[in-house]
């Protein structure tokens, strides 16, 4: 084999295995949806630990995402990518021998903890390995690997859930077949993602250290043998002396210690500008609202007029949309650049938000507040109601919903029924005492009544949804791990990295604390337009502020801003 194909492989063998940690990190994010309803059906958590069990991967990857950065520092990119892919295996296996609330919380903040490393490693170690003219297209593949890890994860819920619901069904009233179906459903779908985590681990044992790492430690010799598996001799050489003389503009400058790291990215302006671009853009990414989107679509699709079976149907393609959407745009990112897509994306991302605001506002303006009718109707400290018979529901002319907020004791629920389905039970509301409740009262907290949107409202949502989708997977989708692994000087790389990380995932956090109770409060198009205003905030930055870095390398953009010091 020739010497261009050896590398060549080994590029691609690095991208492939970077690539597994995308695909995990989505799986992070997509397993637990499929998984949820039957966990519930299994065991008997309340729904504030079933809430915080959901919630725990995002808190684990907040924990991995600070201590990832120094940790890469300090032991390399290769051993934390291999702490990743371990982290990952140990916490799908807890979750799967878990018995009680405690060890599957904990195997969720594992797993969460194994999403925030990846987060943060993988994407360093692309950007240290990959030629500048591949770099953008290798990052882009992280990108598309997450998107197919959440494509994946519903593939492997609906195949077991079709074998659960046989089983359930088959059951009938017994309740303990019901519940083992169940519990096997739930067990069988984590178990599953345990493959891809091994196969990961095992790659990660043969891939070699970032020749950046390796220089920075003094192992000059190791770095350009590195690099020789992936570079022409000629650029290898190059590129080790470049690599070179930007450590040592960095080491004739003041040594930042690790606490002061980031004083100096608050000091330096070399530093503050790239440090804040980076964070503002990480920030911006989760204020779309794509998790929201994403973990919730089938509930905003059934809101704006569809049937549950179309709207788990639709938003699977729309899923998938976001994964074919993520090759094109790793087909455009070297040709176009960063600052194009950008621009093309946010700038789609606005418009199908504020379509999706001015379809939701033209009927949630036509609810009114029922609580007061629906509190009269509790007998008993329960309540049975059928939204046909009810009072309040004789004018109405074409479907309607009604939705109720109530509470036991410190336990809220939600309960929704509609008149647009013929089965029944969705048109019934029955609330009764859940086990332990004691003599708690039953308060009806909110009540709201209204017409249901018809079908092609709902497919114009979806439309919506699919534009919001594509074009996130084509600008902001792909160029936010670019801007954060780019921007970053090598100073502060590792450590501002975190920090960003850090940013994106606690917004993502505080926005889906925030979607339900701004939902229920103000409806679905006030969710959509703040949205929209944080987009808006995104196309400004990457229009008028973000430099344009495709074909440069990593000194070559850490000199950019080291220039526009000082022309300052």
């Amino acid at each position: 084999m020739s010497t261009h194909n050896k590398q060549r492989l080994h590029l691609l063998f690095l991208t492939a295995i970077s690539g597994m940690g995308g695909l995990l990190y989505g799986i992070d994010i997509g397993i637990i949806d499929p998984a949820l309803p039957y966990l519930h059906r299994a065991t008997s958590l309340s729904e504030a630990q079933l809430s915080l069990v959901v919630a725990a991967v995002m808190g684990g990857s907040i924990l991995g995402s600070v201590v990832a950065g120094m940790l890469a520092d300090w032991l390399g990119r290769r051993p934390m990518m291999v702490v990743s892919a371990l982290l990952f295996v140990g916490g799908v296996t807890l979750i799967y021998l878990s018995q009680s609330f405690i060890p599957l919380l904990l195997g969720r903040l594992v797993q969460g903890l194994s999403g925030g490393v990846i987060a943060v490693v993988v994407p360093l170690y692309l950007a240290e390995c990959l030629p500048a003219s591949q770099r953008g297209r290798g990052l882009a593949l992280f990108q598309f690997a997450l998107t197919a890890g959440i494509v994946l994860a519903a593939f492997i819920g609906n195949h077991y859930l079709g074998n659960a619901e046989l089983a359930i069904q088959a059951a009938g009233s017994d309740a303990a077949a019901s519940a083992a179906a169940a519990d096997r459903a739930w067990r069988s779908m984590f178990l599953a993602v345990l493959y891809p985590g091994s196969l990961f681990l095992l790659g990660c044992l043969f891939v070699n250290e970032s020749p950046r790492w390796l220089i920075r430690r003094g192992r000059r010799a190791q770095a350009a043998s590195v690099l020789a598996r992936l570079r022409p001799a000629a650029q290898c050489e190059a590129e080790v002396a470049e690599i070179e003389a930007a450590l040592c503009q960095e080491r004739a400058r003041p040594k930042l210690g690790r606490g002061a790291a980031l004083a100096g990215m608050l000091t330096e302006r070399r530093y503050v500008l790239p440090f804040v671009l980076a964070c503002v853009i990480l920030g911006c990414n989760q204020a779309t609202g794509i998790n929201s989107i994403l973990q919730f679509m089938s509930t905003i699709l059934q809101h704006a007029g569809l049937d549950p079976v179309s709207a788990a149907g639709y938003g699977t393609t729309i899923k998938i949309l976001n994964m074919v959407m993520t090759v094109f745009a790793i087909m455009l990112v070297e040709r176009k650049g960063r600052v194009f897509l950008l621009r093309i994306g946010t700038a789609g991302i606005m418009v199908s938000l504020c379509l999706l605001a001015l379809l939701f506002h033209r009927f949630e303006a036509q609810r009114v507040d029922v609580r007061t009718e629906v509190a009269a109707l509790v007998r008993g400290n329960a309540l049975d109601l059928d939204v046909r018979a009810a009072r309040f529901a004789q004018s109405a002319a074409g479907p309607v919903q009604l939705t109720i907020l109530y509470q036991y004791g410190d336990k809220q629920q939600l309960a929704e029924a509609y008149t647009s389905t013929p089965e029944a039970s969705a048109q019934r509301i029955a609330i009764r005492p859940p086990a332990g409740a004691g003599a708690a009262p039953l308060r009806i907290l909110r009540a709201s009544f209204g017409p249901i949107p018809d079908r092609n409202s709902g497919l114009l949502a979806a439309l919506c949804i699919a534009g919001f989708i594509a074009a996130f997977s084509i600008g902001p989708g792909v160029c936010v791990w670019l801007a954060l692994s780019e921007l970053m000087p090598t100073r502060i790389r590792s450590v501002g990295m975190g920090v960003a990380l850090l940013i994106n995932q606690g917004t993502g956090t505080l926005i889906a604390g925030a979607f339900l109770p701004i939902v229920g409060n103000f409806g679905y198009h006030m969710m959509f337009l703040f949205w929209a205003a944080c987009t808006l905030v995104y196309f400004i930055t990457a229009s008028f502020f973000l430099p344009e870095t495709r074909g440069k390398s990593l000194e070559e953009i850490e000199r950019l801003f080291a220039r526009t010091r000082t022309a300052g």
